[in-house]
């Protein structure tokens, strides 16, 4: 897959503070690459060094074959970034807004247009202060779409949405990524990351610690799976513990037991064949994959670090 973006040893220093330190990935054309980490992990920082808003203390940042730190005005012509915070004119419609935007660019897409592919065709005369907080988010990726570039930056795009906004949010850039624009966004939620990213990068303390599609992260947990079992007869947990690939076992109070599997596709007929041989029948079972969330706790810790 040709790469729009290529970082390769991006470092960014605050005096003594090292923000990013040795940062280096590639984003191919078409793809949604997501940057999950902790507060302060240097997600922010990335972004703007490669978009060409902070200048690194070392290493190199191609987006569409341009040196964004040599070249940051060629760079911004050809990407879209959307803000963690944006600020809009009070008194200036949204097509007022947008129309002034794209006077900015060369290239630059039909106004009325971006309005309504972000349903907001109807508020096309309203003021920003007068949009709830999903419409105002929907007319932030509006505005970074005006001069139809190859490659969107989202920083955070979803964060103080309420969940049915988020969703339509989610849609939203799908479709974007579907037009064949290569998109890159921080978040702070997994599932959000788990469900756009074709791949995700996770950060902490300024470095990359893990980078993989969700479902290959997944599958490299050390324990993967959990299986949910309530028998039909009180047992003890020890029953389960010598199970084909459990590594732990813990009870719940509604007389579910957990075992921790790392495969489940073995566990299951063990599980299953252990059943019939001690006739104990099985009231529930279930197989709960573990999601991108356990990974990130994994390699970043438990311990919220502000």
């Amino acid at each position: 897959m040709p790469a729009d973006i290529d970082v390769q040893g991006l470092v960014k220093n605050f005096g003594p503070i090292a923000a990013v330190n040795g940062v280096s990935f590639s984003v191919g054309t078409g793809e949604v690459f997501g940057i999950l980490g902790p507060n302060g992990a240097g997600k922010t920082t990335t972004l703007e060094c490669i978009e060409g808003l902070q200048r690194p203390s070392s290493g190199r940042m191609l987006v569409l074959g341009i040196d964004s730190h040599k070249e940051p005005e060629r760079v911004k012509e050809r990407i879209g970034v959307q803000l963690q915070a944006s600020a809009y004119f009070d008194y200036l419609t949204l097509r007022e807004i947008l129309e002034l935007f794209g006077r900015f660019y060369s290239r630059r897409l039909p106004v009325d247009g971006l309005l309504a592919r972000v349903g907001l065709e109807d508020k096309a005369n309203t003021t920003v202060g007068k949009l709830s907080g999903g419409q105002k988010q929907r007319f932030t990726i509006a505005a970074t779409l005006v001069n139809d570039p190859q490659v969107v930056f989202l920083d955070e795009p979803t964060t103080g949405l309420d969940p049915q906004a988020r969703r339509h949010l989610w849609e939203f850039i799908q479709g974007i990524s579907q037009d064949g624009r290569t998109v890159v966004l921080t978040t702070h939620y997994m599932e959000e990351a788990q469900f756009l990213c074709h791949r995700v990068a996770i950060m902490d303390r300024g470095v990359i610690v893990a980078m993989d599609t969700p479902t290959n992260l997944i599958r490299a947990l050390p324990v993967p799976y959990e299986v949910k079992v309530i028998p039909g007869a009180a047992v003890s947990p020890s029953a389960f513990e010598t199970l084909d690939c459990v590594k732990g076992v813990r009870a719940d109070r509604d007389s579910a037991y957990y075992l921790r599997s790392s495969d489940a596709t073995r566990t299951l007929p063990a599980l299953l064949a252990w059943s019939s041989q001690a006739g104990v029948s099985l009231s529930y079972l279930e197989v709960i994959p573990a999601y991108l969330e356990d990974v990130f706790l994994s390699l970043t810790g438990h311990v919220l670090r502000e």
